[in-house]
C-alpha cells in the first residue's frame, strides 16, 4: 500500500473518529469517546507512516527532500499537526469534549488537499530558492503554530457556544453541561495561543534568515509575509491583552476566532496574490 492510498484511508479515519467525538458529546456516554480517541491515534500513526513513505519515496525519486514543499504535502502536515497536539491536550486535561470542535478541523485539511483540482500531489523537484535546510525548520515551526492557533480556535467555540446561552454561571444543564468549564477552556485558549505564538515567532525569524540566502533579503514585504506580520501582532495583542489588561473569557475567545481567520487568510488566501511565496503554497 503506497502513501497516497494510507493518507486517503487516513482522511476517513479522521471522519470516523470526529463522529465519535460527536456521539460522546451528544450522547455523554465515554464508550464513545474512547472509541474516537483510539481512532484518532490510529490515524495519526497511519499518517506518519504515509508521511516517511513520501519522503522516502522522494529520495528513490533522486529528488531527497521533506514532504513540506507545496499545498498538498502542507496540508497533510498541517491536519498531522492538529491531531497531534489536540491528542496531547486531551492526554493532559482527560477530556474528550474538545475532540468534537479540534478533529474536524483535521478532517476537512485532509480532504481539501485530496479533492481540490486545485491541488497536485505528486512528488516534484524543489526549485532552486526551496532547495535549502531552512525549508524544513521554516515550514515545520509555521505549522506547529498554525495547528496550536487551530486548537484555540476550537475551544473559543465551544467557550462562545457555552457562554452564549447562561453567560458567566457555571450550571451544567443538558448538552452544555458536557462541555468543559469556562475556566478550562479560557485556561486552553491561552495556553495554544501562547504554545502557538512561540512556534510562529521561531517560524517568522527562520523565513526571514531563509529569505536572506535565497533572495538576498531578510524582508521584502510579500503578502505572505506581510500577512505573516499581521497575524503574529493580533496573537501578541491577545497575549499582550491578557496579561497587561487582564482580559479573560468572553475577549480571549472572540480574539482565537480572529487570529485563525488570519492564519487561513495568511496560509490560503495569499496563494491567490501575487508574489513570491504563490509557486510554494505553504
Amino acid at each position: 500500500m503506497n502513501h497516497t492510498m494510507i493518507l486517503s484511508w487516513v482522511t476517513f479515519i479522521y471522519f470516523a473518529s470526529f463522529v465519535l467525538y460527536l456521539f460522546r458529546l451528544i450522547s455523554g456516554k465515554e464508550f464513545w469517546g474512547r472509541a474516537a480517541s483510539f481512532l484518532a491515534w490510529v490515524g495519526l500513526a497511519a499518517q506518519t507512516i504515509a508521511l516517511l513513505l513520501r519522503w522516502k519515496n522522494s529520495y528513490d525519486l533522486g529528488m531527497g527532500h521533506v514532504p513540506l514543499a507545496n499545498l498538498y504535502e502542507s496540508m497533510i502536515f498541517f491536519a498531522w499537526a492538529i491531531i497531534l497536539i489536540y491528542l496531547i491536550i486531551e492526554w493532559r486535561t482527560k477530556s474528550k469534549i474538545i475532540g468534537a470542535f479540534v478533529v474536524p478541523m483535521a478532517f476537512l485539511a485532509m480532504a481539501y488537499a485530496s479533492i481540490s483540482p486545485d491541488i497536485n500531489n505528486r512528488i516534484a523537484p524543489l526549485i532552486p530558492a526551496l532547495q535549502s535546510n531552512w525549508l524544513t525548520s521554516h515550514v515545520v515551526t509555521c505549522f506547529m503554530g498554525y495547528a496550536a492557533f487551530a486548537i484555540a480556535f476550537g475551544c473559543g467555540l465551544i467557550y462562545l457556544l457555552k457562554n452564549m446561552e447562561k453567560g458567566d454561571v457555571e450550571k451544567p444543564a443538558g448538552f452544555l453541561g458536557r462541555l468543559p468549564a469556562l475556566a478550562t477552556l479560557d485556561t486552553l485558549i491561552y495556553q495554544s495561543t501562547a504554545l502557538g505564538f512561540v512556534f510562529l515567532t521561531i517560524g517568522i525569524m527562520t523565513g526571514s534568515i531563509w529569505a536572506h540566502y535565497a533572495w538576498g533579503s531578510y524582508w521584502s514585504w510579500d503578502p505572505k509575509e506581510t500577512w505573516s506580520l499581521i497575524t503574529w501582532l493580533i496573537y501578541a495583542i491577545m497575549l499582550h491583552s491578557r496579561f497587561v489588561r487582564g482580559w479573560r473569557g468572553k475577549r480571549m475567545a472572540i480574539l482565537a476566532l480572529i487570529g485563525f481567520a488570519c492564519v487561513l487568510f495568511t496560509y490560503l488566501g495569499v496563494n491567490y496574490l501575487p508574489g513570491m511565496h504563490s509557486y510554494l503554497q505553504a
